[in-house]
C-alpha cells in the first residue's frame, strides 16, 4: 500500500516532467497518472484540476530553487554561479518557468525565499562598496539572473558554437560577467 505522501510525490515528479515537456495547455492528465502510477481519480483527490497540479509543481520548483541557489552579498558572482548550476543540472525547472509565463500563471514564492531576500543581500553588497550603488537592485537581480541562464536561452547562432566550449568556461564566462556588471567605476 502507498502511503498519500507517496503518491502525491509521484505524481508531482510526473507532473513535472509532462508540464515542462508540453505547457499546462498541452499536458494530458491521463499521462501524468500513468507515469506516476496513479489513477486519474487518486490525481484528482490531490489536487483539484490541472491548472492546480501546475500551481503545485510551480511551488515545488521555486521551492527547490532558492532552496539551492543563495545570494551572499559578499559574493554576488557566486549567486550567478550557482544559478548557473541550478540552470543547467535542472533544466525542467526552467521550461516550467518558461511555460508558465508564456502562459500567464502567475506563482507565489516560498516564504523566506522571496526576491525581498535577494534585493537586501544586493543592498547590503552595496553598502558594503561590493557592488555598483548606481544599480537599482530592481533592475540588477533580473540582469544577474539573465547573465546565469544565458547559455540555456541562447540563440541558435550561439548555441551552435557552444558544444565546442566545455560547461565550466560557459560558467566561468557568466561569473566574470557578473563580476564586470557589478563593479564600481570607482
Amino acid at each position: 500500500m502507498h502511503s498519500t505522501t507517496d503518491v502525491r510525490s509521484r505524481i508531482l515528479s510526473a507532473a513535472r516532467t509532462e508540464f515542462a515537456s508540453s505547457g499546462l495547455a498541452g499536458a494530458r492528465i491521463d499521462r501524468i497518472a500513468k507515469a506516476a502510477s496513479a489513477s486519474k481519480e487518486r490525481l484528482y483527490a490531490h489536487f483539484t484540476d490541472k491548472s492546480a497540479l501546475f500551481q503545485a509543481v510551480l511551488d515545488v520548483n521555486a521551492a527547490e530553487f532558492h532552496q539551492a541557489v543563495v545570494l551572499d552579498p559578499g559574493d554576488v558572482p557566486a549567486f550567478v554561479g550557482a544559478a548557473f548550476d541550478h540552470t543547467h543540472d535542472h533544466p525542467d525547472i526552467l521550461r516550467m518557468l518558461t511555460w508558465a509565463r508564456l502562459e500567464g500563471v502567475q506563482y507565489d514564492l516560498p516564504s523566506g525565499s522571496s526576491p525581498d531576500s535577494k534585493l537586501s543581500a544586493l543592498r547590503e553588497a552595496q553598502e558594503r562598496g561590493l557592488v555598483d550603488t548606481s544599480w537599482a537592485p530592481e533592475e540588477l537581480l533580473p540582469l544577474l539572473f539573465g547573465v546565469a541562464q544565458a547559455w540555456v536561452q541562447a540563440p541558435l547562432v550561439a548555441r551552435w558554437n557552444a558544444p565546442a566550449t566545455p560547461l565550466a568556461a560557459h560558467r566561468a564566462s557568466a561569473v566574470e560577467a557578473a563580476r564586470r556588471i557589478i563593479r564600481s567605476e570607482a
